[in-house]
């Protein structure tokens, strides 16, 4: 019996997640978690073999959760079920510690065979991402400057892109007001950014606030 725990905000979508993975033998779905915190609780307890954990829930963004859970329970697999698909975002999910990376608009059957692949401690990718994940890799080194930054860089972008003040990052990503600043800066060199303004502007052309 594979025990697991889903982490997804929205109500609707934990229930048809809970009945369709009751619907497999040999599943059983143990906990639910509404937020970052309920989540990391959950996983901490210590009676599940997987967390399906979506990456954007209150509490922390998705890339910071999944070090959380991987600092707090390193041996407790991590399955994102994400609605996104983007090959920058599965890239840093798997790159923080996620073992496998599914979409919400995947059959039942890519459900299954990634729940019971990623607890047996393989690792399992979404085949519908695979190709593009394998062309974003070809391009890493031509095109987006944003391939440039580290997992952590680019959660503190993205959280000053939604008008989150630094101290608030630093709280959130559970670091000291200084380091958050240095990521901020080290991030604005590598993107070719002069000042504030050029990385509101950089944030809203790229839609990172979304």
């Amino acid at each position: 019996m594979i025990r697991i725990i889903i982490a997804d905000d929205h109500t609707l979508f934990r229930v048809g997640l809970r009945q369709m993975l009751h619907s497999f033998a040999g599943l059983k779905v143990v906990r639910e978690a509404i937020d970052a915190t309920e989540a990391l609780a959950a996983a901490q307890r210590d009676e599940a073999e997987l967390i399906v954990l979506d990456l954007t829930m209150p509490g922390a963004t998705g890339t910071s959760l999944i070090e959380q859970i991987r600092k707090a329970c390193p041996a407790l697999p991590i399955l994102v079920l994400s609605m996104h698909d983007e090959p920058g975002t599965v890239r840093r999910a798997l790159q923080a510690g996620a073992s496998g990376y599914i979409t919400k608009g995947s059959s039942p059957d890519v459900l299954f065979t990634a729940v019971s692949r990623v607890a047996a401690g393989e690792r399992y990718i979404d085949p519908t991402l695979a190709e593009s994940l394998a062309l974003d890799a070809i391009a890493l080194d031509h095109d987006d400057p944003q391939h440039m930054l580290s997992p952590r860089e680019w959660q503190v972008l993205r959280l000053i892109a939604q008008g989150v003040p630094l101290a608030q990052i630093a709280e959130q990503l559970h670091l000291s007001p200084k380091t958050v600043t240095t990521h901020k800066a080290h991030l604005m060199e590598k993107l070719g950014l002069a000042n504030n303004a050029d990385l509101i502007r950089y944030a809203v052309e790229h839609r990172l606030a979304e």
